[in-house]
């Protein structure tokens, strides 16, 4: 083995451009783009969404079309059966319009709860009172009363017309 001898010649200093990155796409780069394109995505399905939802009016219009609908195709032989149905459709009308979780809640608890329909005028909150406490009196008699699906029917469509006109 030859020893390599140093002499005390100066070399020129090694090339910079060793230790510069290399000519091409960098990683950070690639990360920066996919985040704003994710971001884009995410912007975009939030817009659509905010589109798709329908306006107050406008639910609250399609809320008491498919709630007369409801009850003018009522099929019920007695009052009670009628009390029933129109008990689910106006409780479902009133879930749907004012977010009131009527439709979950035994008719003792809808009476009870201080903040029920706390958006209704004092005339129509107090018809609705009247309109459930008479659909619960049919619905939850000992004796099924003689009572004719008809009235109960119409009253309860006068109670939907009330309640439909109070939100307006």
């Amino acid at each position: 083995m030859e020893a390599e001898t140093s002499s005390l010649e100066l070399k020129p200093p090694p090339s910079p451009d060793a230790y510069l990155p290399k000519p091409g796409f960098p990683m950070l780069s690639a990360i920066l783009i996919g985040l704003g394109v994710l971001l884009l995505i995410v912007v975009v399905m939030k817009w659509r969404k905010v589109a798709g939802k329908p306006s107050p009016t406008k639910l609250r219009r399609l809320a008491y079309e498919s709630a007369l609908r409801a009850l003018n195709q009522a099929q019920a032989e007695s009052g009670r059966e009628a009390a029933t149905v129109s008990s689910l459709v106006l409780r479902r009308y009133l879930a749907t319009v004012s977010g009131d979780p009527a439709l979950f809640e035994t008719h003792e608890e809808f009476i009870s709860r201080h903040d029920a329909l706390t958006s209704l005028p004092e005339e129509a909150r107090q018809a609705a009172v009247a309109g459930f406490d008479r659909l619960a009196s049919l619905k939850y008699a000992k004796e099924p009363g003689r009572e004719d699906a008809a009235p109960v029917i119409e009253s309860s469509r006068s109670l939907l017309e009330t309640l439909n006109r109070s939100f307006a």
